[in-house]
């Protein structure tokens, strides 16, 4: 990967900060870096009271947009694991190429699942295993299926026990607890959209399709992958026409995406508006929640919105 001139000059900066213990493991825990939310989730949950955990994006940020200050890079390089997806966050991926970090000590997502064509419903699958390099023309959302959820558990229980063998007992049976969650929550979904009176999604951009992949449903985005392409007034009025002729009640928007294109769809074809979650991070209205019970409102928020029995 071609190195930032920008992270180049901040190189003496980075050690620097990382001798002033930025991601150190001076409190005996094992110190783990999570690009964003999805994956911190993961690392508490398997990790438990035996690490720390830093989401390098912020509550209420938009993580496409991250950008990393000096110190978070440093905790980039001297993090004992880092947990990220190539190609995701372009800062993050800069960051993880400049600390030349190895599979060893870093769990890349991107390298786990199987990543599908950004157009949510056509296109070559590529092999995650084979070292393809994923670039835009692919859907990084693979955390909104509870089943790609279990792979990236798995792996960081993994991981987690190799730089710290001494808990691993700990970090599995962690980690069990939480496939049974993700568990019980693909059985609620699968059961909970069984039967349902339509089962197309209008959502503000295209980050359901592992979702709507997994239960039979068919996502119809108004942005493309990331948020902030706006859709040609053609796409608007094809999006616009399609929910009138299925008589689709509801316009999905996000807590983190501005609603004002789908609020305009809604208005002028009489449906209504609700909150469908792409959990990318959490947001002052969601600060006490966590993945499992954000994605149960968004399975109550389906199941309202299609009609389901």
């Amino acid at each position: 990967m071609k190195k930032h001139p920008a992270l180049l000059a901040i190189v003496p900066l980075v050690a620097l900060l990382a001798a002033c213990g930025a991601g150190a493991k001076d409190d005996g825990k094992t110190s783990v870096i999570a690009s964003f939310y999805p994956y911190a989730f993961i690392a508490q949950q398997v990790g438990g009271s035996f690490v720390n955990v830093q989401n390098l994006t912020a509550p209420g940020a938009e993580p496409h947009d991250l950008e990393l200050k000096p110190k978070q890079v440093a905790a980039v390089q001297e993090a004992d694991l880092v947990i990220y997806q190539n190609h995701f966050q372009a800062a993050v991926d800069s960051a993880v190429d400049q600390a030349g970090r190895t599979k060893k000590d870093t769990v890349d997502v991107a390298r786990l699942i199987t990543l599908d064509a950004a157009s949510g419903e056509e296109g070559e699958h590529h092999d995650a295993e084979d070292g393809h390099d994923h670039d835009e023309d692919t859907d990084p959302h693979v955390w909104l299926d509870p089943q790609n959820m279990r792979v990236i558990t798995n792996a960081v229980e993994v991981q987690l026990s190799k730089v710290d063998p001494a808990h691993a007992v700990e970090y599995r049976a962690n980690a069990d607890r939480l496939l049974a969650k993700l568990d019980k929550l693909g059985i609620q979904f699968k059961e909970g959209l069984a039967a349902c009176r339509t089962r197309t999604i209008v959502t503000s951009h295209a980050a359901f399709h592992y979702l709507a992949a997994q239960f039979n449903l068919t996502q119809v985005p108004i942005a493309g992958i990331d948020p902030s392409n706006e859709p040609s007034p053609s796409q608007l009025a094809d999006i616009t026409k399609l929910v009138r002729k299925d008589g689709i009640t509801t316009v999905f928007t996000e807590e983190l995406v501005s609603p004002a294109i789908a609020d305009t769809i809604a208005r002028e074809t009489g449906a209504k508006t609700a909150t469908l979650d792409p959990i990318e991070g959490l947001s002052d209205d969601t600060k006490d929640e966590n993945y499992v019970t954000l994605m149960e409102k968004n399975l109550a928020t389906l199941q309202k919105a299609n009609s389901c029995k």
